[in-house]
């Protein structure tokens, strides 16, 4: 468990090495935070950074380096965090994580190893690993470390638009929703936490009372497809001020072609899911929408006048 003083902290070891982010108008009362424009295109990048600073700061970082499992986004930020400290990063994948991503982290010196179809298999395989190697064990989001630095995004919001009243996030293990939640308590913000209908860990959490474990099946699964949401996110999501939406993948779909045919932002299913899930403003209320990455094929979205809503 973490607090705002963990985000705090968070935003003095990364400051001035993530990029700021950036609010974009997106209709009446609303606004984009352009969090894909961050290094590895996605809010991971924090954490990571985050992460590692903590680890080395504290002796930690040992010889073999980082493992983390990830669909993709999460081993992107690990794989550019564990070079700015010199280290080598190994990052295990679903056989499903899209190309694009597998790439991108090659390219970033890391080590790729892709096993199973889900994530949930990637993570048995890291944690393998890590036992063999004595690689320090990151999270995609499970990890206080994580959800802090990506926490960082609500007071940088604030700073650019004092005004906004609700944050809108898409979740999936829940990291994102865990930080910027506990931020947002302290800063006194209201939270809309979306997630796809096929991939709902946070809502079935909310309905057992803990977390359990889901099937997995939408379009957005790459990103957002974990099995099981975290303690700290389902501790969020308990706030009075937090509110949990389901959306269906049509709608998803729907929001990020809108993104792309009415703002020109390619944006990846994940970022169009929070979209998806944003409820119209009301005269007392501004909303900021994090779209929270963009490493996607570009060339899968839908044409003009089809898909858009």
């Amino acid at each position: 468990m973490f607090g705002y003083d963990e985000v705090r902290a968070a935003a003095g070891r990364i400051g001035g090495r993530v990029r700021p982010v950036v609010l974009a108008p997106g209709g009446e009362r609303l606004w984009f935070a352009l969090e894909f424009l961050q290094h590895t295109g996605s809010f991971k990048a924090r954490g990571a950074l985050n992460f590692t600073a903590a680890q080395r700061a504290a002796g930690r970082l040992p010889a073999a380096g980082i493992a983390i499992a990830s669909g993709g986004n999460a081993g992107l930020a690990a794989a550019w965090a564990a070079g700015r400290q010199g280290v080598r990063a190994t990052v295990f994948v679903p056989t499903t994580a899209p190309p694009v991503k597998v790439a991108r982290l090659r390219a970033l010196g890391a080590e790729v190893r892709q096993v199973g179809a889900e994530y949930a298999e990637a993570a048995e395989a890291c944690a393998a690993f890590v036992a063999e190697s004595g690689a320090a064990a990151s999270h995609a989001y499970d990890h206080p470390l994580i959800a802090a630095g990506a926490g960082t995004l609500v007071d940088e919001i604030l700073a650019a638009r004092p005004t906004i009243t609700t944050v809108v996030v898409s979740v999936g293990g829940g990291g994102l929703l865990a930080g910027v939640a506990t931020a947002a308590e302290a800063r006194g913000l209201r939270v809309v936490a979306v997630e796809p209908e096929g991939s709902r860990a946070l809502h079935a959490a909310l309905t057992a009372g803990e977390p359990v474990d889901v099937p997995v099946s939408s379009v957005a699964a790459d990103s957002l497809g974990a099995r099981r949401v975290s303690a700290d996110a389902l501790r969020a999501a308990r706030q009075p001020q937090v509110h949990s939406v389901l959306v269906s993948d049509d709608a998803i779909v729907a929001a990020r072609g809108r993104l792309w045919h009415e703002h020109r932002l390619a944006v990846e299913h994940a970022a169009a899911t929070a979209l998806a899930g944003t409820p119209a403003p009301t005269p007392a209320e501004e909303t900021c929408v994090i779209l929270c990455g963009a490493n996607t094929d570009p060339t899968d979205l839908t044409p003009p006048g089809t898909g858009t809503a």
